[in-house]
């Protein structure tokens, strides 16, 4: 929460709905006034409908210039666009949670389909390496053989052949290790996302009841006049911490759905049976890597990165995802702190 910048008003869904609103007043308050003008004018002349025009415009002056009642009327305003957008849109944090745990449980059946789609095809890229390495063994024996039988013909020709496969097997390589980056950044991405929608419905378990208790212990014009007199209002903090988390599960939402976007043009991209594969789907990858600390993943990203590219550190493609530990404290819970 120390780093989070609230949106302003005209930032959120109910800013656009009060611009909108706020400019209709305008152009029709604009119009009224020319076609009431003449009347104005006529009635300057009467001294008691005067005063009275002087006392609204000494009225609109003083909530102007007035810094509480500019507050009030702001609060009041806002309140009433909120409410009115809320009818069409869904602005209430509580019920935006709601529809990212529906989200991350989609995102996760998904991810897990990717998880065994770039398995099996890890497994046959191994397989593929390994063909090729058996055929560039056979080759430079039949080049040897060739060479002692003086058959120079034959042994350019197979040694040419285990050349062109040794050059392919490197190039299947690094697509192996890149695919290898792709699969454990899945893998753990999945574990963390499994926890990351963990502690979404316990923050929506807890926190709606919570909410609603402070919602009927701090009425609205209590609300109001606590920010009216400058105060820390407890029911527009805790509104705040809930947006707050909204807020960063929206960016962690969108990332894992643009990694997973980005691991499915990379795998699209792969053709194994012919032994070829896009470069721009390399590049992406390669792109992401170099990219800050992943929302979802966080320090964790350069670590799974250098496994990856680390020979000792053999990844088992037999092993199943890990259950992730739900037993962790909350990592919502310092927000409303």
């Amino acid at each position: 929460m120390e780093n989070y910048k609230p949106k302003s008003f005209w930032q959120r869904p109910e800013g656009v709905t009060g611009g909108l609103f706020l400019g209709g007043m305008l152009l029709g308050g604009g119009f009224l006034l020319y076609k009431a003008l003449p009347y104005l004018i006529i009635a300057t002349g009467n001294i008691l409908y005067l005063s009275g025009m002087l006392l609204v415009l000494a009225a609109v002056i003083y909530m102007v210039l007035d810094p509480k009642m500019r507050n009030l009327i702001g609060y009041m305003y806002k309140s009433v666009m909120r409410w009115v957008t809320g009818l069409f849109v869904q602005i209430d944090p509580i019920g935006i949670l709601k529809s990212y745990v529906e989200d991350l449980k989609d995102n996760l059946r998904k991810m897990n389909k990717q998880v065994s789609k770039l398995r099996g095809q890890m497994h046959k890229l191994q397989e593929l390496i390994f063909n090729n390495k058996r055929q560039i063994e056979s080759n430079l024996n039949l080049a040897s053989k060739a060479r002692e039988k003086n058959k120079q013909s034959i042994m350019i020709l197979k040694s040419r052949k285990a050349g062109r496969l040794k050059e392919s097997n490197m190039r299947l390589e690094d697509l192996y290790k890149k695919m290898e980056v792709l699969y454990r950044v899945l893998t753990k991405m999945y574990e963390n996302s499994e926890i990351l929608m963990e502690d979404i419905k316990d923050q929506v378990d807890v926190k709606e009841q919570e909410r609603k208790a402070i919602h009927a212990s701090h009425s609205a014009m209590k609300s109001a006049m606590n920010i009216i007199s400058g105060n820390q209002d407890k029911r527009y903090m805790f509104d705040m911490a809930l947006e707050a988390v909204a807020d960063d599960v929206s960016q962690k939402v969108g990332e894992m759905e643009r990694f997973m976007e980005m691991s499915t043009s990379f795998m699209d991209s792969v053709d194994l049976q012919n032994g070829v594969f896009e470069e721009e789907g390399l590049q992406m990858l390669e792109k992401w890597e170099q990219e800050g600390v992943s929302l979802i993943l966080g320090e964790e990203k350069k670590s799974i990165v250098n496994q990856a590219n680390n020979d000792e550190d053999v990844l088992d493609l037999n092993e199943p995802i890990k259950r992730p530990m739900i037993d962790h404290q909350n990592q919502y819970d310092s927000f409303f702190e």
